[in-house]
């Protein structure tokens, strides 16, 4: 397994990644607008945009972008996202990271080697402690921040969804 920048080699993969997601129904966290990006070039271009301070939309923050690519076969089997700082939503709903598993990978453990692959880069960034949300029915995403060493902090109300989010810190010590 490997993180790797999006680009347009993986096409095809980040594509398969998409539909499979839109087939289930399913929340693509993490994923910025791929959902709504019918070509993996726009997505590309606005990841690339989001990935420095000067070139980043009004009202989102600078990140860095990551597919979680299974090397054997090249299969983006994960997408995960390290917001660099918080703007008003993130700070008390969505976090430092965000992060989605292709609905067919789920429970193969990739969620949590994912975390655990990015962490070290989010030290690297500065960030040390790292805020992650996750819905409070979410056991596999809760199990996931736990194994990395996720301390509850709190459970807050999101208005707009209206939806219960748990609130996790991982230190990242030195």
């Amino acid at each position: 397994m490997k993180l790797v920048v999006p680009s347009m080699e993986y096409e095809n993969e980040i594509q398969a990644f998409r539909r499979e997601f839109i087939r289930s129904g399913g929340d693509m966290d993490g994923c910025m607008s791929l959902r709504r990006m019918d070509h993996t070039a726009d997505w590309i271009r606005q990841v690339e945009e989001c990935s420095k301070k000067e070139t980043c939309p009004e009202k989102w923050v600078e990140t860095t972008q990551f597919i979680y690519v299974r090397e054997e076969d090249h299969k983006v089997v994960g997408v995960i996202q390290i917001r660099h700082y918080f703007n008003e939503f993130l700070e008390k709903y969505g976090g430092h990271i965000g992060y989605s598993v292709c609905p067919s990978e789920r429970r193969k453990g990739y969620a949590g080697r994912m975390l655990h692959d990015v962490l070290p880069i989010c030290r690297d960034l500065g960030i040390h402690q790292v805020l992650l949300c996750c819905l409070k029915e979410n056991e596999g995403s809760r199990r996931t921040i736990l194994k990395n060493g996720g301390v509850y902090e709190s459970t807050v109300f999101e208005p707009e969804r209206k939806v219960e989010l748990e609130r996790y810190w991982i230190r990242l010590d030195d």
